[in-house]
């Protein structure tokens, strides 16, 4: 796509292959959670099939014949030199990425382990997500063209920041309104990371010479794999530093009145059995 498409329709492209990339997503988690309900025999027939649909991916890719020429796209964009290293806006990649695995991994977490919520409340969370990518991706994208890719970038920074702002007022409010106020936190969350995604891949196409787009886009996408891994060991850690300790329940134990001492008589008929027991013949 970067190398066939140019300009702002290389943005759009790159925005509606997201769309399409979410949407199967979303097509495939169902599936699985449908097989995985299904049994054994399910999962091996979603194995077959999902072998058959690479193959049948494969033989598309290998069907579309594209042929771009390197020095067509030098005279469109003449800006020869090295690769640019772009540190800064790899880190901030990083970042983002961290940032955008919440939905997935700590919101359910939060509203299973703290606030005790439904499990419907975490796939609500996930198919809100999923549609608002593929509906507003390519929109968004193309409505945000307007302006610089940096500063939409930046703007979705301040806006994935307000929503975890939300996110902290939300589970502030306990059990009852904390699952529906996440749920609507989620999606400027989501918002945020459509304006990311349209304006972050089309900052690093425009920013490197046409020669060596592939290699930045090659060091943009190994920047965005780091965060995806890291963040899951990170969140799953803090989220069992964040659980009580064993002990934690003592005090309960402790603040519960204590057991009602049986009355005297009993006592003294318990004393008296004792004293019996201890004569010899």
């Amino acid at each position: 796509m970067a190398t066939v498409a140019h300009g702002r329709d290389r943005d759009v492209a790159l925005a509606a292959g997201r769309a399409l990339r979410n949407a199967g997503l979303g097509v495939g988690a169902l599936l699985a959670a449908t097989c995985l309900a299904g049994g054994t025999t399910a999962l091996q027939a979603l194995a077959a099939v999902t072998g058959l649909a690479y193959l049948t991916a494969a033989a598309l890719a290998w069907s579309v014949h594209v042929h771009a020429s390197p020095a067509a796209a030098q005279a469109k964009e003449r800006n020869d030199g090295p690769a640019p290293r772009m540190r800064t806006l790899l880190a901030a990649n990083v970042v983002y990425v961290f940032c955008l695995n919440v939905p997935e991994i700590a919101l359910p977490l939060i509203l299973r382990n703290q606030l005790h919520a439904s499990p419907v409340w975490s796939a609500a969370v996930f198919v809100t997500n999923t549609v608002l990518v593929v509906t507003l991706q390519v929109p968004v994208t193309a409505l945000l063209s307007r302006f610089s890719r940096q500063t939409v970038l930046a703007f979705a920074g301040v806006v994935l920041s307000a929503s975890y702002l939300g996110f902290l007022a939300a589970t502030s409010l306990g059990r009852g309104w904390g699952a529906p106020a996440l749920l609507t936190v989620s999606v400027v969350c989501t918002v945020g990371e459509i304006i990311y995604a349209g304006s972050a891949t089309a900052l690093v196409t425009a920013l490197a010479p046409a020669p060596v787009v592939g290699r930045a886009l090659a060091r943009f996408q190994l920047s965005t794999g780091f965060g995806l891994a890291i963040s899951p060991a990170m969140i799953t850690s803090l989220a069992r530093t964040a659980r009580p300790p064993s002990g934690a329940a003592s005090p309960l134990r402790r603040s519960s009145p204590p057991a009602p001492s049986p009355p005297r008589r009993i006592k003294a008929r318990l004393s008296g059995r004792r004293r019996r027991g201890r004569v010899g013949p």
